[in-house]
């Protein structure tokens, strides 16, 4: 190590901060979004079609276990990123391949792209992969620069 690396070594990034609140936030939003679903929370379904619900209501136990874990472990990253744990670079990575069977499911098993909004439902879609991607990749530099310990 270098004298300037011994020197930042104890100090947080400014930019740690602000990923790992905007991660909290946005995995916190997924979160909000699998609860409110999970316990049919009817202010919060009345916004879907009945159409929709019924689709909701009817996903595969397996589905909905791989939308759990990845929502969940989503959480559990992004306050381990805050902490400066190493462990928030495979916890994120458990995130991002958990949401996969998921939309294979909505996406190749099921008519999930025609009940739940078309281009619109897939470009969201597309956005959570890229997000957690995003954050898999910031987690493994932060890991690599010894930032998380």
């Amino acid at each position: 190590m270098t004298a300037s690396t011994l020197s930042t070594a104890g100090k947080t990034p400014w930019h740690l901060w602000l990923i790992g609140i905007l991660a909290l936030l946005w995995n916190g939003m997924g979160a909000f979004d699998y609860l409110m679903t999970q316990t049919r929370n009817a202010s919060y379904m009345a916004g879907f079609t009945p159409e929709q619900l019924a689709y909701f209501y009817g996903l595969p136990k397996w589905s909905l276990a791989t939308w759990a874990i990845s929502v969940w472990s989503g959480v559990l990253a992004s306050v381990l990123l805050l902490l400066r744990r190493r462990w928030a670079k495979p916890v994120f990575a458990v995130s991002l391949l958990a949401m996969l069977p998921t939309f294979v499911h909505n996406y190749l098993l099921s008519k999930g792209y025609e009940i739940m909004g078309g281009a619109a439902a897939l470009a969201f879609t597309l956005t959570i992969v890229a997000v957690g991607v995003a954050l898999l990749l910031y987690s493994s530099r932060m890991v690599k620069n010894q930032t998380l310990r």
